[in-house]
């Protein structure tokens, strides 16, 4: 410190990190006041600036504090500090107006209602009871209502809604909990609720309470509700009236697909599934999730309808994260309704989720019932994010996006120059990387119409806009037909920048896995990256790969023997030609009572053999995730998909009913350069299903195999090239019991095993990757 002035010091305090709209200028008031400091704080584009000024050890006490105890949603990343001479300055400490320095900050995530506005919102007594828009600095949407930095109310959309005196009273005052809280409003100055009924359904229009209490009608009627959410439209049933939600699967087009659930409170999941400590930490923290839990077949509440996840063993939960859905869901004294409702994203099959109101009312239409809709604009896209809970208590996030968007990651290596990375087809999501952070845009989904592509140019423009960073490459998968290249193509001749930067696929899934623990680069991995299709190096379909890896490139030590794919991406959805196709690659037979061979016609056989005879329309594909496929169908257990990963996902379920009754594990081969082969695991498959070993089994010593071959081709890797660490990447590895059981094994012989927490293994994470490599290794593979 310097030296003091009669008895004082002065301390400039530069906070950096998610500093704003988190309650963090009225905290530093309260302590500035508490240990009798002068002085001021305010907002920039940097963070937050403050200085104070009193007894040496106060300053320094506050200082300590500020670090330690900062609010609840505060996350602080840095912090600078300098000495300034003392002015003598004895006043009372001020909040200053937000500056417009240069500089970055970081913008919050939307976070679940807190318990201080639930408890308003149940009190009769609060002026705020029953509003559906009830938030304060510690809760409320803060990244979809977001426009521009710094974080004020005019840049976001509540700047339509002027503060009525007594909100702009608790707006200003620094010791109220909502002072500067930007989604601040009441039932007087507020968004408010419209409920507009479908043609023909002989509902009134409503407003206001009365929309609500229709809505909840129309829900324990049976009937679907299109609700506005805060990152955009949910489609929302009664989830334990089957005919409902037959109603909404048929409607939507949902084939199969599970749909995932909202639950009034705790007590109504334990009535549904199973909840182990961790999953509740998760179903409860301040993101909301949707947590994947074990469904429970028998309760004495209530019961899920059977077409909500139809042939699962899971069900994906989430508790209300809104004041509105608290309300939907009924508050003590509210007409019974239902207490568990399908929740599901308000969209058309293969579309991205609907925000705006005009185009919800036809994007909608024909699968609502009504539309309870408000008047508070959504900024930015926000699907739910999901989850799973390991058995260790980690989780694995398989969605990243509401809750989590725009907190930011930091990267174990600066990008040389700033870097959008665009991602692949599915799952996608973009990563937008500066210095030594990078920011994820939301969800947006699989990018095969126009409407998804312009969703995702929408979420690029609104994270670019609030982070402030202008990228000076674009990143991209190496496919050449797909629709994310050809945007990053576009991007990069509209914007004047170099073509883009081309990573391949299973390169940038094991670069995400590699940047999420924080390894440099310095040592290779062995890069285990398992899912169904990427753009291989030779032009084939790769997707079983074990790569020799680090940033800069990667060397490809191993892989699952190819087999044709008969008819290219309109054959994955039929199974059963996989499973076929398989066979005839590794030379056995197609017996007659095969279930995959029953399961074709006669005139898809006569066409299938003609292909593989001929070698027509037949891509050579390494894709692990085709091999779930095929033996999924050759066990019986799902021949045809309507969704992407179904017969994968039956198959893990199937396994999951005898995976601790048999430890039997069907073995691979391995060939020239450590090729996995797969004719000896396929030929004691069908030798055990002769022998009439139930589907379960079959599905649990095929994933058995699998792990096993996986810590084989590792151990071979390590006496050929020395790394120790593994990294299990890619979307296969979404399965449970095939990572828990790779992960053990590799552990027991030694190895570090890298396995995904926050960054999905799957496409959504395939952003973070494209961004390290070509951010940080001078990549210059372009077009």
């Amino acid at each position: 410190m310097t030296a003091p002035v009669a008895g004082r010091v002065r301390r400039r305090i530069t906070v950096y990190g998610t500093v704003q709209g988190v309650g963090f200028r009225p905290y530093v008031h309260r302590l500035a006041a508490e240990l009798g400091l002068a002085g001021f704080v305010g907002n920039t584009a940097s963070g937050v600036l403050i200085e104070v000024e009193g007894r040496a050890e106060d300053v320094l006490l506050f200082h300590d504090r500020l670090v330690k105890e900062p609010p609840p949603l505060a996350v602080v990343t840095g912090v600078g500090c300098e000495d300034v001479p003392a002015t003598g300055a004895a006043g009372p400490f001020d909040i200053r107006p937000t500056g417009g320095s240069t500089g970055r900050t970081q913008l919050p995530p939307d976070t679940a209602t807190c318990p201080d506005c639930l408890r308003e919102l149940a009190d009769p007594a609060d002026r705020r009871h029953r509003h559906p828009f009830i938030t304060c600095t510690h809760c409320g949407p803060r990244f979809t209502i977001a426009t521009a930095m710094p974080y004020d109310r005019a840049a976001t959309t509540m700047a339509g809604f002027p503060l009525c005196p007594p909100c702009a009273r608790e707006y200003g005052d620094p010791a109220d909990r909502r002072f500067h809280a930007q989604p601040v409003a009441c039932p007087d100055c507020g968004p408010r609720l419209t409920l507009i009924p479908a043609a023909g359904t002989g509902v009134r229009p409503a407003r206001d309470a009365g929309a609500l209490a229709t809505a909840r009608a129309l829900l324990a009627a049976g009937r679907i509700v299109a609700v506005k959410g805060v990152g955009g439209y949910h489609l929302a049933c009664d989830a334990t009236d089957a005919r409902a939600v037959a109603t909404l699967r048929d409607r939507k087009e949902r084939g199969g697909k599970a749909f995932a659930v909202m639950c009034a409170d705790l007590g109504t999941v334990q009535d549904i599934a199973d909840l182990a400590p961790a999953e509740r930490a998760a179903l409860t923290s301040a993101r909301r999730p949707i947590v994947l839990l074990r469904r429970r077949r028998t309760t004495a509440g209530p019961r899920l309808a059977e077409q909500v996840c139809p042939g699962s063993p899971h069900v994906g939960v989430m508790l209300p994260y809104t004041p509105l859905h608290t309300l939907l869901l009924g508050l003590p004294g509210d007409p019974p309704g239902p207490r568990v409702l399908v929740m599901t994203s308000g969209n058309r099959a293969g579309e991205p989720i609907v925000t705006d109101d005009t185009e919800a009312l036809d994007r909608l239409a024909g699968l609502a019932d009504a539309w309870l809709v408000h008047d508070r604009p959504i900024a930015s896209p926000c699907d739910d994010s999901l989850l799973r809970v390991r058995a260790d208590g980690s989780e694995q996030v398989l969605r990243r996006s509401r809750g989590y968007v725009p907190r930011p990651l930091r990267l174990p290596v600066p990008v040389l120059r700033p870097v959008l990375a665009v991602g692949g087809d599915l799952k996608n999501a973009l990563c937008l990387g500066d210095g030594d952070q990078a920011w994820f845009g939301p969800h947006i989904g699989d990018m095969g119409d126009l409407a998804t592509l312009d969703a995702a140019a929408r979420a690029e423009r609104h994270v670019t806009g609030l982070t402030g960073v202008t990228a000076g490459v674009v990143a991209a998968d190496r496919h050449p037909r797909y629709h994310s290249t050809g945007w990053a193509r576009r991007l990069s001749a509209d914007r004047g920048l170099p073509p883009p930067a081309l990573v391949q696929h299973h390169h940038a899934h094991i670069a995400a896995t590699m940047a999420e623990h924080g390894l440099d680069g310095s040592t290779p991995v062995i890069g285990v990256a398992f899912d169904g299709t990427g753009y291989g190096d030779d032009g084939t379909v790769w997707g079983g790969e074990v790569l020799l890896a680090d940033y800069s490139g990667f060397r490809r030590f191993a892989h699952l023997a190819t087999a044709p794919l008969p008819g290219g991406d309109a054959g994955v959805a039929n199974p059963c030609r996989l499973a076929l196709a398989r066979l005839w690659a590794a030379g056995l037979p197609w017996e007659p009572d095969l279930p995959s061979l029953l399961a074709c016609t006669d005139a898809e056989l006569f066409v299938l053999r003609q292909q593989l005879e001929r070698d027509v329309a037949c891509v050579p594909t390494s894709s692990m995730g085709r091999l779930f496929d095929a033996v999924s169908s050759l066990t019986g257990v799902c021949h045809r998909t309507g969704y992407e990963a179904q017969a994968a996902l039956e198959l893990e379920a199937s396994a999951a009913e005898a995976w601790g009754a048999d430890t039997g594990a069907y073995p691979f081969r391995f060939g020239a350069g450590h090729r996995m082969e797969a004719a000896p695991l396929l030929e004691a498959l069908l030798a055990d299903r002769r022998r009439g070993i139930p589907a379960p089994v079959l599905a649990a010593r095929f994933h058995r195999g699998v792990a096993r071959a996986v810590a084989e081709v590792c151990r071979r890797a390590r006496r050929s090239a020395g790394p120790t660490t593994v990294a299990l990447t890619g979307g296969v590895f979404a399965n449970g019991l095939l990572e828990e059981d790779c992960a053990a094994l590799l552990d027991a012989h030694g190895f570090t095993v890298l396995r995904h927490h926050e960054v999905p293994p799957n496409d959504g994470g395939l952003a973070l990757g494209q961004l390290m490599v070509a951010g940080t290794a001078n990549h210059h593979e372009t077009e």
